[in-house]
């Protein structure tokens, strides 16, 4: 069968450090993990693949073999619907692990796609499952990765379930410049890697509101907003809207 052209293109890379040296390791790997510990993760971690933005890293349909985690760049994961709208559950970046969704029925149930030119390390999900049994530190902390995907889907539901557009909106942000800040990044100053309408589709928003949104929220001093550029200027404010809600 011939491979689709956007994942044709990916190109395979070998490991240049190992993950003991990655600077995204608090994230990825376990607290506390012993030296030998970390030289057994090192095996995992056979190849890293390069996406160019635009690009699939994998399709909706495809076998479920390995997860990826996200080593640089910004991915969103999209899911098709029968009359042909796309719907995107979700946004990761950095230090956030991609496949997850095939672990269920061993195939893919959604596409993930780079919006920026990105970088993932590839993990075979069998030798994970295998490594596993004998380094409960490794399981614990997948069990970790996939309770915060339940938490952050749940916080998805309840913005699309009973809040405004105004709150929908503050509460993205705001989710998404802690997640940025839990990596080193300023936590007021940020440059959407998705489009507004990509936010609209997350958010069950049209996108003439996320638009009609974000200049509300620069006219009353929340936001400073420059095409993609966004800079909170009222923190406080904004996180008045959130409400201690997730997404």
């Amino acid at each position: 069968m011939d491979m689709p052209r956007d994942l044709g293109q990916l190109a395979p890379d070998h490991p240049k450090s190992a993950c003991s040296n990655c600077n995204l390791r608090e994230l990825c790997l376990p607290v506390g993990a012993s030296p030998d510990g970390l030289d057994r993760l090192d095996e995992l971690v056979a190849t890293r693949r390069r996406v160019a933005r635009g690009e699939a890293l994998f399709r909706a349909g495809m076998p479920f073999e390995s997860l990826y985690a996200v080593r640089t760049g910004f991915f969103k994961t999209c899911i098709s619907s029968a009359d042909g709208r796309d719907q995107v559950p979700g946004f990761h970046m950095a230090g956030e692990v991609l496949g997850l969704d095939g672990i269920g029925q061993d195939v893919h149930t959604c596409d993930a796609v780079a919006l920026e030119d990105s970088q993932v390390c590839v993990i075979h999900y069998r030798q994970f499952q295998e490594l596993s049994r004998e380094f409960t530190e490794l399981q614990h902390q997948f069990h970790r990765i996939m309770s915060r995907e339940i938490v952050r889907d749940h916080g998805v539901m309840l913005l699309l379930g009973s809040m405004r557009a105004e709150e929908r909106l503050a509460a993205f942000l705001h989710n998404l410049t802690q997640r940025l800040h839990a990596r080193g990044f300023s936590a007021s100053s940020l440059v959407l890697r998705m489009t507004r309408e990509d936010i609209g589709s997350y958010l069950g928003l049209k996108l003439e509101t996320v638009s009609r949104t974000f200049s509300k929220f620069q006219e009353e001093g929340l936001l400073e907003v420059n095409k993609r550029e966004i800079r909170i200027l009222d923190q406080a404010g904004l996180q008045a809207l959130v409400k201690g809600v997730c997404c």
